[in-house]
């Protein structure tokens, strides 16, 4: 071999090398909160909807459309415009009519988990870690779907033997440029930590049971701080839905679905907050 020739293998060598060990830096890399970045680029901020600011680093999506089906309890389905399959407070009772591809629960009580979901779900995410205090850590992309917790505290059931610390997850979904957050089995009202590491909120999942999580009144003030576009009640026992909906005034709008399902996307937002009550949480 000819030294001009040895000196270019070795060359091209190298640069196959190099775009090696950068493919894997990139694969490595943790994803970048768009929901996040976003919220931060408003001073003193804490609310969720912010048109016109580019998401950083979003997961890749064929299309805008995501699709929030309610199940159950507090069980939804989130069918990402790729394709992907999300339900989340997985119990096995409530499920997708096509197996999920990922599943999150919480331990508050077993209707928000189960230990033994279908061995096909590839992805089963727990909002709790198996080391008591610990706080569970998910940050995962699959698919178009970038998804990540906030570790929150728990009473132990119905309220005895005090708290649990880091007991629960609120669930962060970032798909197709919108923020949607499910608050789970959520016990407290948030702290301005909380508030700073869910960011912005487009859409959220809220439970209006009015008591076993939080009370109406409680959780009407964790609401309002987040001011998300679109509201989404669940997990209703006892008091109907018009107790969580009177603690809001003129600034929201409500709306009584009649079907269990509602697509939405970053252009289709509503312009006001909205409530919008699916059937089977009426």
């Amino acid at each position: 071999m000819k030294p001009q020739h040895l000196v270019l293998a070795i060359a091209c060598l190298a640069a196959l090398v190099l775009s090696g060990a950068a493919a894997r830096a990139q694969q490595q890399r943790p994803p970048v909160s768009q929901c996040q970045a976003i919220a931060q680029t408003i001073p003193k901020a804490t609310f969720a909807s912010f048109s016109g600011a580019q998401p950083v680093a979003p997961a890749v999506s064929e299309g805008e459309d995501v699709k929030l089906t309610f199940l159950g309890h507090s069980t939804f389905e989130i069918d990402t415009p790729a394709g992907i399959v999300i339900a989340t407070d997985y119990n096995g009772w409530y499920r997708p009519a096509a197996l999920p591809d990922v599943v999150t629960m919480n331990k508050a009580h077993t209707t928000h988990f189960t230990l033994t979901p279908e061995p096909g779900i590839k992805h089963v995410l727990h909002g709790w870690s198996d080391v008591p205090g610990e706080a569970a850590r998910i940050d995962l992309v699959v698919g178009d779907a970038h998804i990540r917790n906030i570790a929150t505290d728990i009473r132990f059931s119905y309220g005895l033997g005090g708290a649990q610390q880091n007991g629960n997850s609120i669930f962060v979904f970032e798909i197709a440029g919108l923020c949607i957050g499910h608050l789970g089995h959520l016990h407290y009202e948030l702290t301005d930590t909380h508030y700073t590491e869910i960011g912005r909120l487009d859409v959220v999942m809220v439970p209006v049971d009015g008591g076993l999580t939080m009370g109406a009144d409680s959780m009407s003030r964790v609401i309002k701080r987040l001011r998300s576009s679109l509201i989404l009640p669940m997990h209703r026992r006892g008091p109907p839905v018009s107790a969580f909906v009177a603690m809001f005034g003129k600034d929201f709008d409500v709306a009584y679905a009649p079907d269990d399902s509602i697509t939405v996307s970053t252009r289709t937002l509503p312009k006001k907050p909205l409530i919008y009550v699916m059937k089977g949480v009426q």
